[in-house]
């Protein structure tokens, strides 16, 4: 592997922060405008908020990159030639900001002591609230811009709650100030989810989402604000009040019921009487677009609409255009409208247009009948619009069945949401009459599907009992508990974790993964000492040393006074990685090519340091706006999950040594007591909602590898669950990568809740291959079981064979 100085490192650094530049203000919503942006000059600038000066890149926990630096809003502006008049202001809030996170750490321990729980375990994914405080917002600037921050991470979910969700008083309050004071005002939405913006709505008349972008934040803001570029991106998830945010929640301390079935996100709100603040696919843009459907045309059983776009504004922009459908009333319930798919123009100069074709494939338009175990087409009419426009209906005159797939015997001891609604009224629309006998037998999602390689056989035979369970778990030091939080590895720094000694033993090339999923996850710099590499996480290490318990807390800190000892005498080498825009942020492009771009950036970067798998995309359903990992994930819609996460995997596995674990497989749609929590799922529910963009995923793109979560699904931990990790992902789907469990869903220490750990053994027997990331516990325990004949060696031989045929690909 290379080893790079300072120099070399920056200067792919600056080409990649390049590329993000010119592509991440597609990932930016414009939610309100008055005509006073974009500005023509840099002038003089009132900067306020949580935001301006404390920008946030993107979340917390394992979804944080470590950048050598990102540029923040103030930084941004004031590159761009602005002139910040309010530094004083931005000075007071930060010293504010330090003395509430220091109350903030000690709420933590005092917390952990009350509960007698250990303090990492209270303090994860949480954030310090806003602090309060009342300082003055004058100055002679005519021109203001207000940024607004909100954060989260794994381990912890957000709250309706003033800081968090709902604005706090001072937040109100100095936005209406400035609404009042300056000429031109500009509220910017640094956040990674929904806020309520209710108590400003009516006041404030530009709003952008600008969201987290990573690395270039800062730089996009500005380069909106002066017309540069142009923001493009529509909601992939519904912004709803506080008291609509918690109506399908349903969870208790350990088992969350699905109980609104496929009526997740937009489908609910359209159904129930609530009216979102913003709706799922809203999104301005600083110029205007007129939309006319130019051709449709029903050929081969897909549906092909072709919409005219014209930009009849006065700015270039992009727009993205809706395909939704409305399937008719049947046996089973439907949503008032669904997602089908979606396409995007070039940039449009004002007076230029484009015609753009989207294709729906008649069987994407299928429901999951439980009673008859496959997806059907109910007979009758199908509703098609683009955006909000009627285009036509597609007739079918009987029921089809378009895929048979396996009962899996789910009782989940309630039934689920229905909603009857009145048939869709066509009256004067084109209808086609659809060819059923040529729907037979259509896979659902397989048209144009991706394959994957034949792998190579491995011969197994001189492989003891003991040496494929090793295989089958990840390296870990008998003699380190630090693992767990990221230090499995020796070969890159910083590295989530890497394959055993023994493969190379075995002559096999050796896996190295990366954390993500917002860029690579790596140690900044490193030295080398007896052909390890120790990484400066310790300074990242030494943020958390306060929240550790014994063991784990000497344990921590002895390596990091190793590494320190170390460091002071052996050359040092540098790895700094770039930080993509986040999940949501990419999805809100709705353009596939975004997210491969960013893929491709990650890619290049996994080639330079040496990783070969990326635990990334993430594509988790955003069931409920409070999960404190949405951030994470695309939307609230599988169809543009599903294709987001394609696309990303399509730009890494460009590179033809590296690869992807999409995760988390499945249900993972909270972080309240996410290592023991039981999701609650009808059959229909999971195959609609939760497992279809994984489906998308995996059949357009072939990712290489798969993540289970953290959380039982009808009440087997998803580690363990057989259906769902051979039956629907290996049998059904035709998945033949590799399957890892999430970091320590098998260990006791913090599986602590009513359900306990996932069983190692049991992973074996299920088809999770890829234990993670390992400890001698694990192997104790499929040592056990083979005895015990729980497992058999051919179970073992299975697992081993899938992780050593990807060693083959990739090392």
């Amino acid at each position: 592997m290379q080893r790079f100085t300072d120099k070399t490192v920056r200067d792919f650094e600056l080409k990649h922060s390049e590329t993000l530049r010119k592509i991440a203000p597609e990932c930016t919503v414009l939610l309100k405008k008055k005509g006073d942006f974009p500005l023509e000059q840099p002038c003089r600038l009132a900067l306020y908020g949580s935001g301006a000066r404390q920008t946030i890149k993107g979340g917390t926990g394992s979804g944080d990159v470590n950048v050598r630096h990102f540029t923040t809003c103030e930084e941004g502006l004031e590159k761009a030639g602005f002139t910040i008049v309010t530094k004083d202001w931005m000075d007071r809030y930060d010293a504010c900001k330090a003395d509430n996170t220091v109350r903030f750490y000690r709420q933590i321990r005092e917390e952990a002591e009350k509960k007698k729980i250990p303090v990492i375990a209270a303090a994860l994914g949480k954030t310090p609230d806003e602090p309060e405080y009342d300082f003055s917002i004058d100055s002679d600037a005519d021109v203001c811009v207000y940024v607004l921050a909100r954060n989260s991470g794994e381990g912890s979910d957000r709250q309706i709650k003033k800081g968090d969700y709902l604005l706090t008083d001072d937040e109100v309050r100095d936005i209406h100030r400035c609404v009042e004071k300056y000429a031109k005002f500009l509220l910017v939405l640094n956040v990674g989810g929904p806020v309520d913006l209710s108590p400003v709505m009516d006041s404030v008349e530009n709003i952008l989402l600008l969201g987290q972008l990573g690395t270039v934040t800062g730089d996009v803001l500005a380069d909106i604000i002066l017309g540069n570029s142009f923001p493009s991106g529509k909601l992939t998830a519904s912004w709803v009040k506080a008291e609509d945010c918690e109506v399908i929640q349903n969870y208790d301390l350990n088992d969350t019921c699905y109980k609104e079935g496929i009526y997740a996100g937009y489908r609910y709100y359209d159904t129930a009487d609530c009216r979102p603040l913003f709706p799922f696919g809203y999104g301005l843009s600083f110029t205007e677009f007129s939309k006319e459907i130019r051709h449709t045309e029903l050929k081969d059983n897909e549906l092909c609409v072709t919409v005219r776009v014209t930009n009849t504004g006065g700015y270039p922009g992009k727009e993205a255009v809706l395909l939704y459908y409305r399937a008719p009333e049947g046996t089973l319930s439907k949503p008032l409208r669904e997602l089908g798919t979606y396409g995007k123009t070039r940039e449009l100069k004002p007076g230029e247009s484009e015609e753009i074709t989207l294709r729906l494939p008649l069987e994407n338009m299928a429901s999951y009948s439980e009673e008859q175990s496959a997806w059907i087409l109910e007979k009758g009419d199908y509703h098609i619009m683009a955006d909000s426009m009627n285009v036509c209906a597609v007739r079918l005159n009987e029921t089809v069945t378009v895929l048979e797939s396996t009962d899996l015997h789910i009782n989940t001891g309630f039934e689920d949401r229905t909603v009857s609604l009145p048939q869709a009224d066509i009256e004067g629309m084109k209808i086609f009459e659809a060819d059923v006998q040529g729907l037979k037998g259509i896979g659902h999602y397989d048209r144009n599907r991706a394959s994957f390689p034949e792998k190579e056989q491995i011969d197994l035979t001189g492989f003891t009992d003991d040496e494929l369970i090793h295989t089958c778990v990840g390296r870990y030091d008998e003699n380190s508990s630090t693992s767990i939080i990221g230090n499995a590895g020796n070969a890159v720094a910083g590295a989530a974790a890497e394959s055993p000694d023994l493969f190379g033993e075995k002559g096999f090339g050796k896996l190295i993964l990366a954390d993500g999923p917002a860029g690579l996850r790596l140690a900044t710099s490193y030295i080398l000492k007896d052909g390890a590499a120790f990484g400066n996480e310790f300074a990242a290490m030494e943020s958390i040393v306060q929240f550790l318990d014994e063991p784990l807390k000497s344990a921590v800190q002895a390596k990091i006074d190793t590494i320190r000892k170390i460091s002071e005498t052996e050359k040092k080498y540098y790895q700094f990685t770039t930080a993509i825009p986040i999940g949501t942020a990419l999805a809100q492009a709705f353009d596939p090519e975004v997210p491969e771009m960013c893929g491709d950036i990650v890619g290049e970067e996994m080639e330079i340091y040496g990783i070969n798998i990326w635990l990334a995309p993430a594509l988790n359903i955003q069931r409920m706006p409070l999960c404190g990992r949405n951030f994470e994930y695309c939307s609230e819609d599988p169809v543009v999950s599903g294709r987001t996460a394609a696309a990303v995997v399509r730009g890494v596995q460009k590179h033809e040594k590296c690869s992807v674990t999409i995760k988390h497989f499945a249900c993972n749609n909270q972080e309240y007591n996410r290592f023991g929590s039981n999701s609650v799922v009808s059959e229909r529910t999971m195959r609609e909602i939760y497992l279809k963009g994984f489906e998308i995923c995996i059949k357009q793109s072939a990712p290489k590898c798969i993540m289970s979560s953290y959380n039982l699904l009808n009440g087997t931990h998803t580690a363990n669950h057989y259906d769902l990790l051979t039956t629907v992902l290996r049998k059904e789907w035709g998945f033949g990568g590799v399957v890892m469990t999430d970091w320590g869903t098998t260990s006791g220490r913090l599986n602590l809740g009513t359900y306990g750990a996932s069983d190692a053994a049991l992973c074996i027997k299920s088809g999770n291959d890829w234990i993670m990331p390992g400890s001698q516990p694990d192997c104790d325990r499929i040592t056990e079981a083979l005895e015990k004949k729980e497992i058999s060696r051919e179970d073992l031989e299975t697992c081993a064979a899938r992780i050593l045929a990807l060693s083959r690909e990739l090392a």
